[in-house]
């Protein structure tokens, strides 16, 4: 049986994924003062994994971002030790601009990110290429993901071989709203991927920069996934189906279209995306990795949390109210995430997948590279 069959017969089997049950061998705290202890295994399994999360920011304390990338000496070692803790391996730090001129917008943000990881080459390796991922992890540093969640920064399709040049490897083709290359989720007409769009997803394919249909309307995804000859992603959003009142969630048309593609949707611990009763749990979240899995696969299936590695829970205002989900901290979510699949039935070679493993093989496959094994 091929592999792919295999995983999702697994998954079919019983309704959830089989595997050896879960068995609680002692617990532990992360560090002194954690709340919250974890089994051996899940602790095991985010150390020795490669984790991706593909929608994942330092700090949405923008004051406070822009003050590291301005002036790299205010980044503290303990503010390193905090993204450590996390258990990431490789941040996507991605934003919308949302400047009057996104070119202008766009540059300035990839200087910030390159001034702030080239002052810290003990701290951050700025991903280029797999092989760098690799010794990131190898080496116990971060791993840092440029892109961007629109594509409107290009002006032309000359553009893409400029900012790739810049470091850039992933890019959102549209926010929200309609812009040069496609619709938005938001938009009451989607009209789909322009020609001019088609021609920038060409020129992706070619240089090696992944395709981001997060926020997209969904004929703009359907039609990406026709255009693209390399795999397409959804960095992160949710499930229509668990979901279906939200516009950011995505169809299980749309899932299906993007496994076709070979591509990976990458799951957000929004709170609005996840579940809309209240009070929203971490098993509503599970129930998200479950349907993808169940609908076409495991290896379809990853992380794109939409969050920063602090813990908002307990606090208040907005970002309580974003992230306020019963039994995952933001923190530490990683770490709940794993523990709650384990609990589910997952293995630890799925787990693996999802972890990291389905969005190393597709950054593989666009970047035109062949797999790395990270050990």
């Amino acid at each position: 049986m091929e592999r792919r069959s295999f995983l999702r017969a697994s998954v079919l089997a019983g309704g959830t994924i089989l595997g050896a049950p879960f068995i609680q061998k002692g617990r532990f705290k992360l560090y002194a003062g954690s709340r919250t202890e974890y089994s051996r295994r899940t602790l095991d399994l985010v150390q020795e994994s490669t984790v991706i999360d593909m929608l994942s920011l330092f700090t949405l304390d923008w004051q406070k971002l822009a003050g590291w990338q301005q002036d790299p000496s205010t980044f503290r070692p303990e503010d390193f030790q905090r993204l450590k803790r996390s258990g990431i391996t490789v941040f996507h730090p991605a934003v919308e601009p949302n400047q009057p001129n996104p070119f202008r917008a766009t540059l300035r943000w990839s200087d910030n990110w390159n001034r702030l990881i080239s002052a810290y080459p003990e701290f951050f390796v700025r991903v280029n290429s797999v092989d760098d991922i690799r010794v990131a992890k190898n080496s116990g540093r971060i791993a840092v993901v440029l892109g961007f969640q629109n594509s409107e920064h290009f002006r032309s399709v000359h553009d893409v071989g400029a900012f790739h040049e810049l470091g850039q490897r992933v890019s959102q083709l549209t926010y929200n709203s309609r812009n040069s290359l496609g619709d938005g989720c938001v938009e009451r007409r989607d009209q789909g991927i322009t020609v001019y769009g088609a021609s920038v997803i060409a020129e992706m394919n070619r240089i090696g920069m992944v395709v981001d249909v997060s926020h997209a309307g969904e004929r703009t995804a359907l039609d990406a996934f026709r255009i693209s000859r390399k795999p397409v992603i959804i960095s992160h959003s949710n499930c229509k189906a668990l979901v279906p009142r939200s516009p950011r969630c995505v169809s299980d048309t749309v899932i299906r279209g993007l496994a076709a593609t070979g591509g990976v949707l990458g799951l957000t611990g929004i709170r609005n995306f996840v579940w809309d009763g209240r009070p929203v749990t971490l098993n509503h979240l599970l129930d998200h990795y479950e349907h993808v899995a169940r609908l076409v696969g495991v290896e379809h299936v990853g992380i794109g949390s939409d969050s920063d590695v602090e813990d908002h829970n307990g606090k208040t205002g907005k970002k309580r109210l974003q992230f306020d989900i019963h039994g995952l901290d933001t923190g530490t979510r990683i770490y709940d995430i794993t523990e709650g699949l384990l609990k589910r039935g997952y293995t630890n070679r799925h787990l693996e997948l999802i972890l990291g493993g389905n969005f190393l093989r597709v950054l593989s496959e666009v970047w035109n590279q062949p797999p790395v094994s990270v050990s």
